[in-house]
């Protein structure tokens, strides 16, 4: 048995904090209170002057993940060793079918990779196709595996992209389970269409990615999936948000009262479109992910989407391809693998620009890196908050201590960080996960399968248990 005492710490739960110790047995909070004393035989951490935070959850991550020819730099170890280290206890990945491939063979295989995961995960699994057994394998994901959410990619044609029947069958399914859909709102028709332009206009390098993907492809894709949703009554999640266009459209489905939640990605708030003109490709090339970086005038309008509490966690997607392969599209933007990195780095970057600058307070920061992914996604209060029962998965959090941000110290096996250079104030001094000190002053102390798979329930009542009454939701937990 595993005993631990973080002591002369402040709390930060997403709604009050406070001056307590923190007591962990056996990979759970134990007691949270002043003046705990210290069983025989426990290891003590001193927290003076820091915080105790719940662990970070980044619900939005892709670990070897096999994407346009190759796979990610990042396996599951690796990944959430990288996470581990800043502050991140928990990832939610995404299982991918190949069209036409059974929902439950690609989940045993991203079982299957995850294994050595050192840190704990979950899954999204995406329905890029339908039919009869999709609708079975949702039924068997949700009730035995502890799925409890499906990712939609209305991008990427002729490969992985969802048709609005898709959409509306695949939504009606997850509303009769319990479940929450998520999409990824671009319009694939017409980025398809724009990247063809651009080529023909012969704009072919990174510089033209951005301008194939403008705000108003994914600001109708997100309009176009709520009015599916709102007609169905079923909640939904639009992953990274990038611009104001979706996140008004969010706002103002929210506003007639409609169950919508945002997520934003840390680079998202950081980085702008500018980074696409750079000279060096491989510079510019690092930087392509889809959503592309925005204009920086769209990052105002994303703060103040978390500020408000109409956008609601706080992600990375983190999918790190190195040069030589983002060096695919060296004569067609087109083929260059999506993706940047970011786990490790998240929360030291949203403290600094956040917590420091006023945009947030400490509880703010709690429930966007934590507590509201807890919480939309049903694992809300074992996971998303420091209390007694909840796992002991921490972060002791020095407000006062400072990091530059860099390829050359970071974790993950990428080798480009899109914060490059950035200096934060405020980074984690110790990360608890099930109760095992993992991270101690900059030493990592990881172990492979350490990791745990969390299920997920589902919501209910469902669809089906309140009699098919069509104009009742699954209900959701209110984040607000």
């Amino acid at each position: 048995m595993t005993t631990l005492l973080i002591q002369g710490g402040t709390v930060v739960n997403a709604d009050r904090a406070f001056r307590a110790d923190v007591l962990c047995v056996d990979g759970k909070i134990a007691a949270v209170g002043e003046s705990l004393q210290a069983p025989a035989g426990a290891t003590i951490v001193d927290a003076g002057g820091q915080y105790v935070m719940p662990g970070g959850i980044d619900p939005h991550t892709h670990m070897q993940l096999p994407f346009m020819g190759t796979v990610t730099q990042d396996d599951f170890f690796s990944g959430t060793a990288a996470g581990l280290a800043g502050g991140t206890t928990t990832i939610i990945d995404f299982v991918i079918p190949d069209p036409q491939e059974s929902l439950m063979d690609a989940y045993r295989k991203w079982r299957g990779w995850a294994e050595k995961s050192a840190g704990d995960y979950s899954f999204h699994v995406a329905i890029t196709w339908w039919d009869e057994s999709v609708k079975r394998d949702m039924g068997t994901l949700v009730q035995q595996e502890g799925v409890n959410s499906f990712k939609h990619f209305m991008a990427y044609k002729n490969a992985i992209m969802c048709d609005d029947e898709t959409l509306v069958n695949s939504f009606r399914r997850a509303l009769e389970l319990g479940a929450m859909p998520t999409v990824h709102a671009e319009n694939g028709e017409l980025v398809y269409l724009l990247q063809q332009e651009m080529k023909n206009l012969g704009m072919t390098g990174p510089e033209a990615h951005p301008l194939s993907r403008p705000p108003a492809v994914e600001a109708e894709a997100a309009q176009r999936a709520i009015a599916i949703a709102d007609v169905l009554n079923v909640p939904i999640y639009v992953v990274h948000v990038s611009c104001a266009e979706s996140a008004d459209a969010i706002a103002r489905a929210r506003a007639r009262g409609q169950r919508v939640y945002g997520e934003v990605l840390a680079g998202h708030l950081m980085v702008d479109e500018s980074v696409y003109r750079h000279a060096d490709f491989d510079f510019a090339a690092a930087h392509v992910m889809s959503p592309p970086f925005r204009e920086k005038s769209h990052q105002q309008a994303l703060w103040r989407g978390l500020q408000s509490g109409n956008l609601h966690t706080t992600a990375t997607d983190h999918c790190t391809f190195c040069a030589a392969q983002k060096a695919a599209g060296l004569t067609d933007f087109s083929k260059i693998p999506n993706g940047t990195g970011g786990v490790e780095e998240r929360l030291a970057v949203l403290w600094d620009a956040g917590v420091n600058t006023g945009k947030l307070t400490p509880s703010e920061f709690v429930a966007i890196t934590s507590a509201n992914a807890a919480k939309l996604f049903n694992i809300y209060p074992r996971k998303g908050c420091v209390a007694p029962g909840a796992d002991a998965d921490l972060v002791v959090w020095d407000p006062t201590a400072t990091k530059t941000l860099s390829v050359k110290t970071q974790k993950s096996l990428g080798d480009f960080n899109i914060f490059e250079g950035r200096t934060v104030t405020g980074v984690p001094s110790h990360t608890v996960s099930r109760g095992e000190l993992v991270y101690v002053q900059g030493d990592l102390r990881v172990v492979a399968g350490a990791g745990q798979y969390v299920k997920r329930p589902a919501f209910g009542p469902t669809f089906e248990a309140l009699g098919k009454k069509a104009h009742l939701a699954a209900p959701v937990p209110v984040v607000r």
